[in-house]
């Protein structure tokens, strides 16, 4: 059998208009997909993010069949599966020959770097397209960075709201007369009101299959499996964005930074799953989530916020990925290099805030952005923790994280550790902030009052010791001018208990990095 294109469809291009698949003729032409132990163990990412990818697969696959797309599928027990993209890309040049290969650029630096050796190593010819799912391409975004001092998001944001005529009036200028509410979503949530629960799904057979794979071949790989409730398929990843509409969006400005013990899920949209493997697209939730506010079912400080996430921050981190690697994977700006400490797996810690955040990480490979970085982010910047390892946690404990959104979310916003390439600031903080936003506090062994001893937060002290240890990169950050007056009005005394308090914890057995 001879084909004229094999068009391959990777586990995050999960979608009919995916460019690798346009001009796509059924007589001529084979879509392959494919489930490879590289991808799966490159890092032990959480058993429910394995399940999620495999079985969104598998229904893509069988709704490209029922369309009439010719599929060569490889599961990932198949006793001849090659175990890499490259090894089943060969087996199937030798069975049906194509004439060239198809496929869109790739989302992760390391995967588009294999795919361009594939031409040589194969002898045939390689068309790769572009992603156009995105709102700015790769080239787009390295034209708007040229010769600017820095590259600030929000000016970025600006520049898409206006390509796409989004929350514009008709003189072209933003919606209530802001482009930016950030300043009203930073409530705290009552302690009377009650968040609607997630959309949740019953596995099918094909979701069922794809549990019993994991916990056969993954079951030394982080995190809870079942239950397993995600959306595997389109229509039902629309349904989560239909119910996240109707049902959390008016609140979501409010409260997208608030934290509340034994709530995991709030009134986030928790699709960032589907658009990051393809059952969404970016513009269709962004118009829909508009049009919310247009008929007036939604305030604008919470859809602004909502689309602000898509519009400006994906697209933004996407950019800065491609502008900046490889080299952006190494930077370690704050010279941190302590362990990752065991709680981070175990939610082993008398912090309530780091073990209710890794609990229901553990739990669902899931947590909303501000759990993720001023809870388990900040600390790891206080605490000084070696980039590469905290980058490898967060890799593998979401289920929504890929490296081109996972990197510069951790290295530059979490840890600084590009020197402010991309955050104007260390988005450090004490444990008054997280007193502020959640009721972690309420419950933990330390006090969020006191601010040296032993039963003093942690939070507290290491906030000033990260200020004291690093003043010498950091101190002129004007952003930082305010904390390092208050440092240096201190006594030689308090530094010298901010010092011995920061590390008799740092050197206690609850930063130990291993489980013994």
């Amino acid at each position: 059998m001879t084909l004229r294109h094999l068009c391959v469809v990777l586990g995050d291009q999960l979608n009919f208009e995916i460019s690798s698949l346009r001009n796509f003729d059924p007589s001529q032409d084979r879509v392959m997909m494919c489930e490879v132990r590289s991808e799966a163990t490159y890092v032990k990412h959480h058993k429910k993010k394995i399940a999620l990818i495999f079985s969104a697969m598998r229904h893509f696959a069988q709704e490209l069949a029922a369309q009439n797309f010719p599929v060569h599928y490889t599961f990932y027990d198949d006793p001849d599966n090659a175990g890499s993209f490259l090894g089943e890309i060969k087996r199937a040049v030798q069975k049906y020959k194509p004439q060239k290969i198809i496929v869109t650029f790739p989302n992760e630096y390391r995967v588009a770097e294999d795919i361009k050796s594939w031409e040589s190593q194969l002898g045939l010819p390689v068309e790769i397209r572009d992603d156009d799912r995105y709102l700015c391409a790769v080239s787009e975004f390295q034209s708007w960075s040229e010769g600017r001092k820095s590259l600030r998001m929000e000016f970025f944001y600006r520049e898409m709201r206006k390509k796409f005529q989004i929350l514009l009036d008709k003189k072209g200028e933003p919606e209530g007369g802001q482009w930016n509410y950030d300043s009203e979503n930073r409530k705290k949530i009552p302690k009377n009101l009650i968040p609607p629960p997630p959309t949740q799904f019953i596995p099918d057979d094909i979701t069922n299959d794809v549990l019993t794979l994991v916990e056969k071949n993954f079951s030394d790989h982080f995190g809870d499996l079942r239950p397993f409730h995600f959306a595997v398929t389109r229509t039902q990843a629309l349904k989560v964005l239909d119910e996240f509409l109707i049902q959390r969006l008016p609140l979501f400005g409010d409260y997208q930074d608030a934290m509340k013990e034994g709530e995991a899920w709030l009134f986030h949209s928790h699709i960032s799953f589907y658009l990051n493997c393809g059952l969404l697209n970016p513009l269709e939730v962004i118009r829909a989530a508009e049009k919310f506010y247009y008929e007036g079912k939604a305030p604008l400080n919470a859809v602004e916020g909502f689309i602000r996430q898509i519009a400006g921050w994906r697209e933004y981190i996407r950019g800065i990925y491609w502008l900046k690697m490889p080299e952006y994977k190494d930077h370690n700006h704050l010279n941190a290099t302590r362990d990752l400490p065991w709680f981070y797996w175990s939610g082993d810690t008398k912090m309530n805030c780091l073990k209710q955040c890794v609990i229901e990480t553990k739990e669902n490979a899931y947590a909303h952005h501000i759990q993720r970085l001023m809870v388990l982010g900040n600390f790891a910047l206080l605490a000084g923790l070696d980039p590469a390892q905290v980058n490898e946690w967060y890799l593998i404990v979401y289920a929504d994280a890929y490296e081109w959104v996972e990197l510069p979310n951790v290295s530059g916003m979490v840890l600084f550790a590009d020197g402010g390439y991309l955050a104007s600031k260390p988005y450090a903080a004490s444990g008054a902030y997280i007193n502020k936003m959640s009721d972690y506090c309420e419950k933990c062994h330390y006090k969020v009052a006191e601010k040296n001893g032993p039963q003093a937060c942690p939070f507290n002290y290491l906030y000033w010791d990260f200020l004291d240890r690093n003043a010498e990169k950091l101190r002129g950050n004007m952003r930082l001018a305010m904390p390092y007056r208050t440092l240096e009005k201190m006594s030689a005394q308090k530094v010298a208990q901010i010092r011995q308090d920061s590390l008799t914890f740092l050197c206690s057995d609850e930063m130990r990095k291993d489980s013994q």
